[in-house]
């Protein structure tokens, strides 16, 4: 056996290797480890940013009580989302559907390229990929239902992971306008907010435009941060609150500011619909796969990273839920707030005018030191929310990638290129800002992006987990699994995903007018139209779902381009 036969394999090698099993290039820079791509989905879920959006919001439907409780429940069931992807998906595939024969756009090109020599010989292995959700669809249907599969995934998860970007890059540039008014005569106006919306997307695409190096570092800034700025908020509101709020008003009190909901229809009606503060926030765990193909060890990386973003903050959430609850001073006032960001007043009115944190006392004057106590925290929920926006385009641009290098994207010859120098997709990082950007501009920072975004997001991952439970009798398990609990917690989460779905489309204010409709039936309603319809005029002729990128290239096709497939 020569030396080179004896060389062990390094993790990168397998995972590229691994990768071009699927018919993939390795394109992207491989360096993120579980812990950076722990940090990614972390910091989109980002706890910080959530539930100050959404604070009003759940304020107004169904108050503290459902608040606490809600962020409960949806605790629980969004982590069986997590294992039912992690433990099903990300580290389990058969071989793929377009085995034997390349269907490249309406081209049948006749080779032949095994996943494995033998695969009912060879134990089962990880297929990580960017493209996540409209992959997995494509691996877990039959052949013949592939394609639609993933085209439809696709699209919804294109759409969920666009206005997840918009309602936290939205969220961070209002809180941004709101911190401009203090001890200013400035008052932001929808064109200021606009401004600094585009300023904040704009600085976003420019760092993820640099890839992955920069990304690496900054995932590390961005973990402490979130852990120990939230840490040190709740301190420092519980400390400084001149008083706190009783167990009965924080853990029994309802509040129906909805306009009348509870009456015309029932409580249990506005609880429900209450729920979306939790769900939103806990929403783009999903990251951890899109950005598999720069993560070592992917299968077992990427399976993990989802599970520990999605407990870590569930509990750092309630910390952080239960300190700004028990801190509130005034109901009304916190709600009716003139700073128009219930989180913020309560920075206000929890800071006396004893003492402040370590630095304060350097100002001698009380005021000062009030004030300087406010921008810091504002600062430390601006921070966060800047890191969780970035890391959204990050996955954003990744899922893009992925789809333009398997034709799905209008102009995917265009779309699926990654620089050379930078080993970053940077058309799709920038087509994913402006696509964010136009979404942000009829909502102005609504309900309707929070909302298009759960539902759009949780549908892309629902349809995968179907396959699973449809195709139960093929499934075999990969590195990570859950053993005899795979298959209920998947059903579980499957009904979970169906019912927040139907929730989130629900009136959410009354009397029901054009100002008051909620617009996310709208926004999936345009994504099944265009996806399904698009598919019946052209698509179904073309797209065959994901391609085995690196054969058909050595046959001198491009798989984004029809034409050039069919003169080859």
């Amino acid at each position: 056996m020569s030396d080179e036969e004896k060389a062990p394999i390094s993790t990168t090698d397998k995972d590229e290797a691994e990768l071009a099993k699927m018919g993939y290039k390795q394109e992207l820079k491989r360096e993120l480890g579980l812990m950076q791509n722990f940090g990614v989905s972390f910091s989109i879920i980002s706890v910080i940013t959530g539930i100050p959006s959404l604070f009003l919001y759940g304020l107004n439907t169904g108050g503290p009580a459902v608040m606490v409780y809600g962020w409960i429940i949806v605790s629980f069931f969004t982590l069986l989302v997590g294992m039912a992807m992690a433990g099903a998906i990300i580290s389990s595939f058969d071989q793929c559907p377009v085995f034997d024969v390349l269907l490249i756009r309406g081209l049948q090109v006749s080779v032949s390229i095994p996943l494995v020599s033998h695969p009912s010989l060879i134990p089962f292995s990880a297929h990580p990929t960017s493209g996540g959700p409209y992959f997995w669809a494509a691996m877990l249907s039959k052949p013949k239902d592939a394609p639609l599969a993933s085209w439809i995934t696709g699209w919804f998860n294109l759409l969920g992971q666009v206005a997840v970007t918009t309602g936290i890059s939205f969220a961070c540039a209002s809180f941004i306008s709101t911190l401009s008014t203090f001890k200013t005569g400035f008052l932001p106006t929808a064109n200021t907010q606009i401004g600094v919306y585009a300023a904040v997307l704009f600085t976003q695409g420019l760092i993820n435009t640099f890839g992955v190096r920069v990304l690496h570092y900054l995932n590390n800034v961005s973990v402490w941060w979130h852990a120990i700025g939230t840490f040190s908020l709740v301190v420092a509101i519980l400390a400084k609150a001149p008083t706190h709020q009783s167990g009965h008003f924080v853990f029994q009190t309802f509040i129906d500011g909805t306009g009348g909901w509870a009456e015309r229809a029932s409580p249990a009606y506005v609880a429900v619909t209450g729920i979306l503060m939790a769900q939103y926030t806990l929403t783009g765990f999903d990251a951890s796969a899109h950005m598999t193909e720069e993560t070592t060890n992917a299968a077992m990386s990427g399976s993990i990273g989802i599970i520990m973003a999605i407990g870590v903050s569930a509990l750092l959430g309630m910390y952080l839920l239960l300190g700004l609850l028990f801190s509130i001073q005034d109901l009304d006032n916190t709600i009716n707030s003139t700073t128009g960001q219930p989180v913020a007043q309560i920075f206000l009115d929890c800071v006396g005018e004893d003492g402040a944190i370590v630095l304060m006392v350097l100002f001698s004057d009380s005021d000062k030191r009030s004030s300087l106590m406010v921008y810091h925290l504002q600062i430390i929920v601006i921070g966060a929310m800047y890191f969780c926006g970035t890391f959204s385009v990050t996955s954003n641009s990744r899922m893009m990638y992925a789809f333009a290098r398997d034709g799905g994207l209008p102009g995917s010859r265009f779309f699926a290129y990654v620089n050379t120098r930078w080993k970053s997709p940077i058309r799709t990082v920038w087509l994913a800002c402006t696509l964010s950007f136009i979404l942000g501009l009829p909502s102005l920072g609504s309900a309707v992006a929070f909302s298009a975004a759960t539902t759009s997001l949780n549908n892309s991952t629902a349809i995968p987990i179907a396959l699973r439970v449809i195709y139960h009798a093929d499934f075999v398990r990969g590195p990570f699994h859950l053993g005899i609990f795979s298959f209920p917690i998947a059903i579980t989460a499957v009904t979970w995903i169906a019912f927040i779905a139907i929730v989130f489309i629900l009136p959410q204010e009354n009397p029901v007018d054009s100002q008051t409709l909620n617009y996310a039936i709208v926004a999936v309603g345009i994504v099944i139209t265009y996806s399904f319809g698009y598919w019946l005029i052209s698509a179904r002729k073309w797209f065959v779902g994901p391609v085995k990128q690196k054969a058909v290239e050595e046959m001198g096709i491009n798989v984004t381009e029809p034409g050039l497939a069919e003169k080859n």
